[in-house]
């Protein structure tokens, strides 16, 4: 299980500006680290660190430069990351880079791919990466379909998938197990068929369903002792900062940090806010969506926020 976090106060922690550069097929550039070097011979997203006086989208552009040959013309926060190596802490601001111009090369002689988000598991990265892997492959968007009369639930799906969305939880409280395994089997394989990604919460957890995936309630998430196994997906419902650091610690592959603002559903209970949520998801190390009385125009302040979008439950499909 990795540290818990970066070392004790006065520690120098090294800052590291990365770019998860894109191409117009969708496709990351990944650079391979000299032998001789830290983590040296894995594979990372190109970056380095900041020099005194540059900010970290200074050093971006200017690292991007020199490692690949390439210059900067637009970004977009992506996640931050802090990991403690056994010799070392740092902390990682890493950036969507969808402008760019030059022709990428190794300009330091080193090796470097273009490859798919889904690609990205062929390769060995440093452990501090594996969030910002995840963060790559997963969506703006996380769709949740919760309690509503089993007729009307693979209408919503079906209509999800047909606006884009790609990431999905079914949590289906209310329904019986009959109704739940019913709707799941023929709902695993519309979501495949489409691409997209199909999650169960963890209250369905014993009914033998096949999914993508497993969403942990709190309560659940706080049970446990170690990362349960045989899911292609592991995800689980936060509310504060200790359930995202045991998240974290059991390398969960990300998070919902929920609630931001007040909802339909609790009018009276008031939300985290915008900046609590920016403070929290700053030391989660795990890509984290925003929940909570959310609509598709608060997609960009979750980002700015740290975050990796949004989840709703009915802001994909109202």
């Amino acid at each position: 299980m990795p540290n818990t976090g970066l070392k004790a106060a006065g520690t120098p922690v090294l800052q590291v500006a990365a770019g998860v550069v894109r191409d117009a097929h969708g496709r990351v550039l990944i650079a391979r680290r000299p032998a001789k070097v830290h983590q040296g011979g894995l594979w990372e997203f190109p970056g380095g660190k900041l020099e005194p006086g540059e900010s970290v989208q200074q050093a971006l552009v200017r690292e991007l430069h020199e490692e690949v040959g390439i210059d900067v013309l637009a970004i977009k926060p992506l996640i931050c990351i802090k990991h403690q190596y056994p010799d070392l802490a740092v902390q990682l601001h890493v950036f969507w880079v969808d402008g760019f111009s030059g022709q990428a090369h190794g300009r330091e002689g080193q090796p470097f791919a273009w490859v798919t988000p889904q690609e990205l598991d062929k390769y060995r990265f440093p452990a501090a990466n594996r969030a910002i892997v995840n963060a790559v492959k997963l969506p703006g968007g996380y769709a949740i379909l919760d309690n509503m009369a089993e007729t009307a639930l693979m209408t919503h799906l079906e209509k999800l998938l047909s606006r884009g969305v790609t990431l999905i939880q079914a949590r289906l409280k209310t329904l019986p197990p009959g109704s739940v395994r019913r709707f799941i089997r023929q709902a695993y394989s519309v979501c495949q068929a489409a691409g997209a990604v199909l999650l169960i919460n963890s209250v369905h957890a014993g009914l033998g369903l096949t999914a993508d995936g497993l969403h942990l309630t709190g309560r659940d998430l706080m049970a446990l002792t170690q990362k349960p196994e045989g899911y292609r997906w592991l995800a689980a419902s936060c509310h504060n900062a200790e359930e995202l650091l045991h998240a974290a610690d059991l390398e969960l592959d990300f998070a919902v940090l929920a609630p931001v603002l007040a909802t339909q559903s609790h009018p009276d209970k008031a939300g985290l806010g915008w900046a609590a949520f920016e403070r929290l998801v700053a030391d989660a190390r795990l890509p984290v969506y925003a929940l909570g009385g959310l609509s598709l125009a608060d997609l960009d302040t979750a980002c700015v926020a740290g975050g990796q979008g949004i989840a709703s439950i009915r802001a994909f499909w109202d």
